[in-house]
């Protein structure tokens, strides 16, 4: 059975940068279209950004636009969450996960246990 694993979290000042990894583990990610998503406390998890799997199609959520990107490296199997100009309010744990593309929207069906990012100075 897949499994994914995010790495690369951790603290960082505002305005600085962060890059996640998500890899599998009992799979391939080629296989999957991946999003990552977040949780901050208190609040739900919330979609980040999406890649399918077959096209090169991305998708992100309005406050991560111009901001992170998503990229896989299907050579080394790894999906990837470049973060730019972080802020305290993009604190949160993110998880990496296979998803269904249904026209633009992401619905996960799989999930990594997450990595931690905080955001301060």
């Amino acid at each position: 059975q897949v499994e994914f694993v995010e790495s690369g979290g951790g603290l960082v000042q505002p305005g600085g940068s962060l890059r996640l990894s998500c890899v599998s583990s009992g799979g391939t990610l080629d296989n999957y279209a991946i999003g990552w998503f977040r949780q901050a406390p208190g609040k739900g998890r919330e979609v980040v950004a999406c890649a399918k799997d077959n096209d090169g199609q991305t998708t992100y959520a309005d406050d991560a636009k111009g901001r992170f990107t998503i990229t896989r490296h299907d050579s080394k199997d790894t999906v990837e969450l470049q973060m730019n100009n972080l802020a305290p309010e993009d604190a949160a744990v993110y998880y990496c996960a296979a998803v269904h593309w249904k026209g633009g929207r992401c619905v996960p069906f799989i999930w990594g246990r997450g990595t931690q990012v905080t955001v301060s100075s």
